[in-house]
């Protein structure tokens, strides 16, 4: 299917008026920007992905007793890898997949930006790099990518974060683009947010104990408690983009629905900023993030 259609987007325009409310709320919706047919392509090249994937040697990364440090090595090695990662509630006490496997994984990542032909047409989009410089970036690069299932009755939450949490620069310069491959509703687990939450800064930062290492750890910048009342949800049909500052403190509750909700998001940086060794996400060695296509 996705042979047939052209996936990269050429061109997108914001208004000033929109740009003012990214900076002054810290993320911005555009609604069903992306054509349907687009959707279906990655949405099918990700079935096609599936199927190559044999989950034998990772199932044992999440049901063994040495699962941190197995889960570690397989997150950091996905940086440059299309890797699949399962969703917590997708085996039994036993350790067997309690559903099909096309149902059963949490999201693939973290390369498919570049890694897949079919992602790569998408995700490097010239509209992509000019939206990303509307909004103030002078050298946006793909620094990750992940497609998220959001599975049919196991979909897990993912808790309060920032994104510069785990992408951290010098100065800070992460933008995420997160695409509804899926209608998102409040019932198949829509992403939340906290309007203007990025002026309080980053809570939390995610690194290596050093450079090279796989072990990470979480680092504490400052307190600050999210309360429920701050939140606002953020339902968007399919095709549509959410933009989040990577500051912007955003969360999505467990899927209980018999709908899926597909996503998949790109994370970028400024080049022009200082990208640590510390972060556990490196480009491979002697290479860096990649650019988006110009026009």
């Amino acid at each position: 299917m996705s042979e047939n259609i052209e996936l990269s987007l050429g061109s997108i325009k914001i208004t000033q008026s929109q740009i003012d409310q990214y900076h002054n709320d810290g993320y911005l919706v555009l609604e069903s920007i992306v054509p349907e047919a687009i959707c279906d392509a990655l949405k099918s090249r990700m079935t096609e992905l599936m199927a190559t994937f044999d989950p034998a040697s990772v199932r044992s990364i999440f049901t063994t007793n040495e699962q941190s440090r197995h889960t570690d090595s397989y997150f950091i090695e996905s940086a440059n890898k299309v890797s699949f990662f399962f969703e917590e509630e997708a085996f039994n006490e036993v350790g067997d997949l309690k559903q099909p496997l096309e149902l059963s994984i949490n999201k693939v990542g973290h390369s498919l930006h570049f890694q897949d032909a079919v992602f790569e047409a998408f995700s490097l989009s010239p509209a992509w790099g000019e939206l990303l410089q509307q909004l103030g970036m002078v050298e946006p690069r793909a620094a990750q990518s992940m497609y998220i299932f959001k599975q049919p009755g196991i979909g897990g939450e993912v808790n309060c974060h920032q994104d510069s949490t785990f992408l951290y620069t010098t100065p800070m310069s992460v933008i995420g683009l997160w695409f509804a491959i899926e209608d998102a509703t409040l019932e198949n687990g829509c992403l939340w947010g906290v309007p203007e939450g990025h002026r309080h800064g980053l809570l939390k930062r995610f690194e290596r104990h050093a450079p090279g290492s796989i072990e990470t750890r979480m680092v504490t910048l400052k307190e600050h408690a999210w309360h429920q009342s701050e939140l606002v949800a953020m339902p968007v049909p399919k095709g549509s983009l959410v933009i989040l500052n990577g500051e912007f403190p955003h969360l999505s509750y467990a899927n209980r629905s018999a709908r899926s909700r597909h996503a998949y998001a790109i994370h970028a940086v400024d080049n022009t900023c200082d990208y640590p060794e510390l972060n556990w996400l490196q480009a491979a060695k002697g290479q860096s993030f990649v650019p988006f296509r110009a026009k």
